[in-house]
């Protein structure tokens, strides 16, 4: 019979989804102001809506926004929203409001680079097929910077502990190490000269759907740090299997597939909507191509 398809294109690996990013922050109204108004992103209604923490709905994923730090992710998220011109004419209407923070942004010729009010640096591009599958809102990329010589290792404590699925390549940008975690997401491991960053409390949290294995194996290198709930542990240190060596350090929420919040519906607001040009029906928006 002859061979249509690239079967192992579908292959997804244990981690099935990359759902939040954590980084605290010192002041809610600013995050408002950069991750609302700016970025075009949604504050979740149901769940933190109080004033000491803030999940923002982008697509399937978020950013976790409690109150404190601030926490500066030592790397990029890398983002997608679906009109580049609607967003320069948001941030530019930001701009004012935060210009005594560390807020930033400019054209780049594949995405927009943009620096939020404590120093967090994003990527956000358009909807591209090829690069983000049919994504048109989310998150498919965190990129951490690493040193020299570690992407190999990295790489490897991804595929032997985690069972996912990792390899080592060459972007241009440098040698990394690309492990996936979801349908097109990624978690990017880019080795870089520059001196390390100082890490805070910033964590990733991700879905498994072999949730013991990992764990045992975690158990086995004394790599958890939180084994209190039923379905969720963490770890924070990444080594390498062969040596022990610590690679990087980041803490790591794991969950698995029978957590209540896997699979929760988000919403996500159409921010072209306004009181002055309202179009009924046009609320919403949703987060992969083919949405009408």
């Amino acid at each position: 019979m002859e061979r249509r398809f690239d079967r192992a294109a579908e292959d997804l690996g244990n981690i099935v989804k990359l759902e939040h990013v954590n980084l605290r922050i010192t002041d809610p109204r600013l995050s408002t102001l950069f991750y609302v108004a700016g970025l075009g992103f949604t504050r979740d209604p149901y769940i933190m809506v109080s004033t000491n923490n803030m999940w923002i709905n982008m697509g399937t994923s978020q950013f976790h926004l409690p109150t404190g730090g601030p926490d500066v992710l030592r790397g990029v998220s890398g983002m997608v929203v679906p009109n580049r011109a609607e967003l320069l004419a948001r941030l530019a209407k930001v701009k004012g409001a935060l210009a005594d923070t560390k807020f930033s942004y400019a054209e780049r010729n594949d995405f927009v680079e943009a620096t939020c009010p404590w120093g967090n640096r994003f990527r956000i591009h358009e909807p591209n097929e090829e690069r983000f599958g049919r994504i048109v809102l989310g998150l498919p990329y965190v990129a951490f910077d690493v040193a020299p010589g570690t992407a190999d290792g990295i790489a490897r404590f991804y595929r032997e502990v985690l069972g996912t699925i990792a390899d080592v390549a060459d972007d241009g940008e440098g040698t990394h190490a690309r492990v996936l975690v979801g349908p097109k997401q990624y978690m990017i491991f880019r080795e870089t000269e520059r001196a390390p960053e100082i890490y805070d409390q910033h964590h990733i949290q991700y879905y498994l759907a072999d949730f013991s294995t990992p764990y045992k194996k975690l158990q086995e290198l004394d790599l958890l740090t939180a084994d209190t709930l039923e379905h969720e542990y963490r770890f924070k240190d990444i080594v390498d299997p062969k040596t022990r060596k610590v690679l990087f350090t980041v803490e790591q929420e794991v969950r698995s597939m029978r957590h209540p919040l896997f699979g929760r519906p988000l919403v996500n607001r159409n921010p072209a909507q306004t009181n002055t040009d309202y179009r009924p029906g046009h609320d919403a928006m949703g987060h992969t191509m083919g949405w009408a």
